[in-house]
């Protein structure tokens, strides 16, 4: 008598390793996997198996090589047999950048929609790439997890209503290492990069929809404004002389920071997430933030909501500035958001996929 066949599940690890919400998001929902006992082996695809660390001791999963650049004709052409290779039985997608020719059932993630709203000045020919492949995931997948209910609503806005009967919200996690730092941490904190005792923080990038310029304009003249940030778009920014930009920040040292700041400030116009409003608050932290997008659902009444104008930030900030910090509060709202309770949610859509098998997609 023949035992039974183990399913296999692929995930495109590739983004993990990249300090980006993708990568993030990926990293924490592998390693939440590997700690549960789900009867099926992974395939992780990686770039090299440096993307993946501290990966919990398991023996249900292999990684394999594919060390071609994202959103690229390589990517397109050669992961279709790599995926055929590797014979798994179904392929998780952490973005929209699904092969058009993928050879087995898949099921993706969508973070967002912001390149239907922001282009941020990419060509025509990218925006139609863009826009192809995202239909081409959302039409086509066995399922879609969204990370908010405001991008499920999204989805279904642009892709229709029907949508949403092959779609689950599973909002993201707090990391165990974002936590109010002791004295000492904030003080070597505050002497490693010559903080002031009161400043202001925002991380993330400099994109359109991030509307860091107006939260430069917004900051208070007797307030530092730290800017943990990068890319391109930083030298469009109009600098003033409270604002400092730190680059290459050690993730260890990002928890402190947030602990250490007397008010995060999350000025953007878009977010399918914004998961750093909710890093803040587990840091104990005050949070001021924009009332558009996902950031009302995420922040939960949490956080100082304003219009997302100079003068909606500024008014925003020196309110926060007063509010006295209430840790527990904070963090308890924080922390009830669970990488943990994402894989969960995960895990069964991966069973019932594997259950009864889609028809492929072509």
């Amino acid at each position: 008598m023949q035992g039974t066949q183990i399913s296999t599940i692929g995930i495109d690890c590739r983004f993990a390793g990249t300090r980006s919400g993708i990568g993030r998001y990926t990293e924490e929902l592998v390693r939440s996997l590997l700690k549960r006992n789900d009867p099926w082996q992974y395939v992780l695809f990686v770039h090299n198996k440096n993307d993946l660390i501290n990966l919990p001791s398991s023996d249900n999963f292999q990684f394999s090589i594919f060390n071609f650049p994202f959103y690229s004709v390589h990517e397109q052409l050669r992961f279709p047999s790599l995926i055929k290779q590797s014979k798994i039985d179904l392929l998780h997608i952490p973005h929209f950048n699904v092969p058009l020719f993928c050879p087995v059932p898949f099921v993706v993630t969508i973070h967002d929609l912001i390149l239907h709203h922001y282009p941020n000045q990419a060509s025509f020919l990218k925006r139609l790439a863009y826009r192809t492949l995202m239909r081409h995931a959302v039409k086509k997948s066995s399922h879609i997890f969204a990370v908010s209910a405001f991008t499920a609503g999204e989805i279904k806005q642009t892709y229709g209503e029907a949508i949403g009967r092959k779609m689950t919200v599973t909002h993201e996690g707090v990391s165990s290492e974002f936590h109010p730092a002791s004295e000492e941490e904030k003080q070597h904190i505050q002497k490693t990069y010559d903080l002031p005792s009161s400043f202001l923080l925002y991380t993330g990038a400099c994109k359109e929809h991030k509307n860091v310029q107006a939260l430069i304009d917004a900051a208070p003249e007797d307030q530092t404004l730290i800017l943990i940030t990068g890319g391109k778009e930083v030298k469009r920014l109009k600098i003033k002389s409270n604002v400092r930009i730190l680059t290459n920040i050690p993730d260890a040292d990002l928890p402190i920071l947030m602990s250490t700041a007397s008010v995060y400030v999350q000025p953007s116009l878009y977010e399918g997430f914004g998961l750093p409003v909710l890093e803040a608050m587990a840091c104990g932290t005050t949070v001021v933030a924009s009332n558009r997008s996902s950031i009302p659902e995420i922040s939960g009444g949490q956080a100082i909501l304003v219009e997302p104008t100079a003068e909606g930030l500024r008014a925003g900030i020196e309110a926060g500035l007063q509010v006295p910090r209430d840790h527990d509060r904070l963090r308890a709202h924080a922390i009830a958001f669970s990488w943990e309770t994402m894989a969960k949610k995960t895990a069964a859509i991966y069973a019932e996929c594997i259950s009864t098998p889609p028809t492929t997609p072509s």
